[in-house]
């Protein structure tokens, strides 16, 4: 029987719910392996990503690190379906409804599996690279795809925005009525040039919240999470303001405080004060090695970044959250230190205390990366939408594997690390709301 488009998408919805129960519940090693794409579907002449590219990659040539991360977190059984169900795609509408049930399908394991315990030798729940690499897997296939219909160069690269849009919890962030509502955001993983197996705890830190309920002083919040690309062209193309700008406005979605957070320096979680308007790293690209195209010397403005001024200061309580207790190897401060160039000078100044009147942001506390930028666009949709609001950004501390693990995809000492930084960013985001 051949499923009508509108007939679709309940059933897709029913069986998604069906692999949800299973990819969370068996052990990975009772998995069945990954078969790969059938040749008569996709075209693998078809070059990936730089990020996607990376999918093969082993550490000094081993195997494929992506892969063993997909096995051990089961995700390598849903992009297998996935695969088979875009084969059997009859139409346009079905694929795009497919596309949008398998991205928050996606979305939803991964934050299932965050927050229920994990049986070895499937990785552990916090771990968040099994969600980034079975995303670039299923992007991948959605490149090399060769549906039995018409699909333009346009109308691709909509199904994968769409997959990006629901993979990442932008189209699910949707809050119950009657409740206090806080959105937290993360990264993905990032340098994987230098090291594959990274994680990023950020990440980890937004599915382990996904969804949950807090009750501080009676009042009951509810937390929904947003995970970000580590990528400039999906900034350029205001994904930051698509997601959050919903929970901004006025309405039953509103927000009652927006926290963005990303991975920021060793041992510390850094509540920054002042976000800058500029990019200016010029050390890293992005995850698919674009630069942002400035310098601390000559910084430079995002072509979409709407308008406002050069510095935006966070409305969050800093006080109160650099005192919460967090792990003994960890530290909290609220971070003041800027760079900027002075009004009327060409070279750039270190400020401990904050930005000076008329200066150019070089470099927010939180740098001048991707960090500072969502940081940045956050606090200005609080200031374009709603002035009072609780905005602001938080750096949870680096992620650091064993000194002497320098093959394996996971030791006790990172795990301990994620675990540990997870429990601090809760800890620091409890203490916002008491």
């Amino acid at each position: 029987m051949r499923l009508r488009p509108s007939s679709l998408l309940p059933a897709l919805l029913a069986g998604a719910l069906a692999l949800t129960s299973s990819l969370t519940t068996l052990p990975a090693a009772t998995a069945a392996p990954a078969t790969s794409p059938t040749a008569s579907c996709f075209d693998q002449s078809v070059t990936g990503t730089v990020e996607e590219q990376r999918l093969d990659n082993g550490v000094a040539g081993g195997p494929s690190v992506p892969a063993e991360i997909l096995a051990r977190s089961g995700f390598d059984r849903q992009v297998s379906l996935f695969s088979h169900l875009l084969c059997a795609m009859p139409n346009r509408a079905a694929a795009t409804a497919l596309v949008r049930v398998q991205g928050e399908l996606l979305w939803r394991t991964a934050t299932y599996r965050a927050q229920h315990p994990q049986t070895a030798p499937a990785l552990p729940s916090t771990d968040d690279r099994g969600l980034y690499w079975a995303r670039i897997s299923m992007t991948l296939a959605l490149r090399q795809w060769q549906p039995h219909f018409s699909l333009g160069t346009a109308e691709r690269a909509e199904l994968i925005r769409s997959f990006e849009y629901a993979s990442r919890g932008i189209t699910s962030s949707r809050f119950s009525p009657d409740v206090k509502k806080i959105l937290v955001t993360g990264f993905d993983p990032f340098t994987l040039d230098a090291d594959i197996r990274i994680g990023n705890p950020s990440g980890a830190n937004a599915l382990s919240l996904d969804g949950q309920r807090w009750t501080v002083n009676d009042t009951t919040y509810e937390i929904q999470t947003v995970v970000f690309p580590v990528r400039y062209t999906d900034f350029d193309e205001n994904m930051v303001e698509n997601a959050l700008a919903p929970h901004y406005r006025g309405g039953p979605q509103h927000a009652d405080l927006v926290v963005t957070a990303s991975q920021g320096r060793v041992g510390i979680f850094d509540l920054e004060a002042f976000n800058g308007r500029r990019r200016s790293v010029s050390s890293i690209g992005d995850n698919n090695n674009l630069w942002g195209g400035g310098t601390i010397n000559a910084p430079v403005v995002s072509p979409s970044m709407p308008a406002g001024p050069e510095w935006l200061t966070s409305s969050l309580p800093l006080a109160r959250m650099s005192g919460a207790t967090v792990p003994a190897q960890f530290r909290t401060r609220v971070n003041t230190s800027v760079l900027e160039i002075p009004a009327g000078q060409t070279l750039p100044v270190r400020r401990p205390d904050g930005p000076t009147a008329g200066s150019i942001a070089s470099e927010g506390a939180g740098g001048g990366y991707l960090s500072n930028e969502v940081a940045y666009r956050n606090t200005l949709q609080r200031d374009l939408l709603d002035p009072t609001m609780p905005a602001g950004h938080l750096h949870v501390p680096v992620l650091q594997f064993d000194p002497a693990n320098k093959t394996a995809i996971t030791d006790p000492t990172y795990e301990i690390n994620r675990d540990q930084i997870v429990q601090g960013a809760h800890a620091v985001l409890r203490a916002a709301l008491s």
